[in-house]
């Protein structure tokens, strides 16, 4: 690994003096699934850390020594208060930072394309603030060259002083680094230290690529270096299509075992005895999460701008987006067994984040398939132990409160959407008149009650 002469590059060496040293500033903008657990891994480390976000309620909460986030508790806030941690919605004080990591949301707009409004607003927030010598990257997930072709042009024209990212051979008086390093958290896996994660890390010229390394190497016991941030923007969306793909061939494989009697959780399980070329995937009633169900569209986007079309990705993704029909369909003809109609009929929903035992409902499926079985005339409560409530978001507005699940016999169904692991299965099965089941929670049961779809 080739390590940069920092003899005539003084703000290289003084930032790089100040990682090594554990003195470096970090500035966290978006303080959610991705931005906590980061800012809080460098508090850890004794890093002098800021987050900042445009939501008061964190704000607030974290100001107070509070969790918003079911896996990290309380105390874990308050540990990083005491190390100095702080949150702020004042992105003046960015200037103040060495390094300035951005972990907004990047959603698909109603038409599935790329929206890039929190990263293009984040980017004109730093602007004014920034600094020569200071480090910018970006770990929102993206389509390769959002980092050199949206970020660092907004930084440049926006800036008061003139800056540029710096490139290679630039002398570094008045430039600043730039790179691009994906995110890798996988909510509710206690299997896998976050420190454990590998982190990916590619910048915009060598100077940008060491000194995000040496950050990120700091807190995570490994950093794999790639030659650009666009090489790095496609490697996170390869990690998410290869399971994008393997999830859909399984949905499909799902719906065939159906139609030939066959239960492609046997066969999943048989399988999986196989030591070598064969990693298994599950069905469900649909993808959800950030990055999974997003990914595919954003880089069949792209594609088309170098007149390349992505049919194996867009079949993956047009049967993943079809699940949660499937679901309505099979919750339909299963009421059918029991001579009643959708229109009229009382169906819970069980599990609204979009998978076990965790309190994230981006992209879930289960609130697509609450509003399937709405416009079909269904009445439709839920039950989820991490959600009281479930108000309004970028594509759906339900106000619902959480149903107790005290008298299960008043519902036509019972739909089983995400397996928590809170739930008593059997008895949901002896209470209920109809179980249709999503996610394989209640194998093992024997009941007529039970349909799998």
């Amino acid at each position: 690994m080739t390590t940069i002469a920092t003899g005539s590059s003084t703000h290289f060496s003084e930032l790089k003096s100040k990682i090594e040293a554990k003195r470096a500033r970090v500035g966290i903008i978006g303080l959610g699934y991705v931005g906590l657990p980061l800012a809080l891994l460098y508090s850890e480390q004794k890093f002098p850390v800021t987050g900042f976000d445009i939501d008061p309620r964190k704000i607030t909460a974290l100001a107070q020594g509070n969790s918003y986030i079911v896996r990290i508790p309380a105390t874990e806030i308050q540990s990083a208060k005491a190390q100095g941690f702080s949150a702020t919605a004042d992105y003046s004080q960015l200037e103040q930072m060495d390094a300035i990591i951005i972990c907004v949301p990047t959603p698909l707009d109603e038409y599935h394309e790329p929206d890039l409004s929190f990263i293009t607003d984040t980017a004109k927030a730093i602007a004014p603030h920034l600094r020569a010598g200071q480090l910018v990257v970006l770990e929102s997930t993206t389509y390769p060259g959002t980092t050199e072709e949206v970020l660092i042009p907004i930084l440049e024209k926006g800036n008061k002083q003139g800056l540029k990212a710096c490139h290679s051979g630039d002398s570094d008086a008045g430039t600043f680094y730039v790179a691009f390093s994906p995110e890798r958290e996988d909510p509710g896996n206690q299997t896998v230290a976050r420190r454990d994660i590998p982190k990916v890390v590619g910048g915009l010229d060598p100077k940008a690529s060491e000194l995000a390394s040496a950050m990120y190497g700091s807190i995570f016991n490994r950093t794999v270096r790639v030659s650009s941030p666009a090489a790095a923007e496609m490697t996170k969306l390869l990690e998410n299509i290869y399971r994008c793909v393997n999830i859909a061939l399984v949905n499909e494989l799902k719906l065939l075992s159906m139609r030939m009697g066959l239960d492609i959780w046997e066969v999943i399980e048989a399988a999986s005895t196989k030591p070598f070329g064969f990693q298994p995937f599950y069905p469900g009633p649909g993808l959800g999460g950030h990055c999974i169900p997003v990914d595919p569209f954003y880089l069949s986007w792209k594609a088309k701008e170098v007149d390349f079309r992505t049919r194996f990705i867009e079949l993956a993704g047009e049967i993943n987006t079809n699940m949660p029909y499937h679901v309505l369909d099979s919750v339909t003809k299963a009421l059918n067994q029991h001579k009643k109609a959708v229109n009229g009929s009382k169906v819970l929903v069980l599990g609204l984040a979009y998978k076990k035992d965790i309190d994230d409902l981006r992209e879930s499926p289960s609130l697509t398939i609450i509003e399937l079985l709405q416009q079909a005339g269904a009445t439709v409560s839920y039950n989820d132990p991490y959600f009281p409530t479930v108000g309004r978001g970028r594509k759906y507005d339900l106000q619902m409160k959480n149903t107790p699940l005290d008298n299960l016999g008043q519902f036509d169904c019972v739909l089983i959407v995400t397996d928590h692991s809170d739930y008593d299965y059997e008895r949901i099965v002896r209470e209920s008149q109809l179980v249709v089941d999503t996610r394989n929670a209640t194998r093992g049961i024997k009941s007529s009650k039970i349909v799998h779809c």
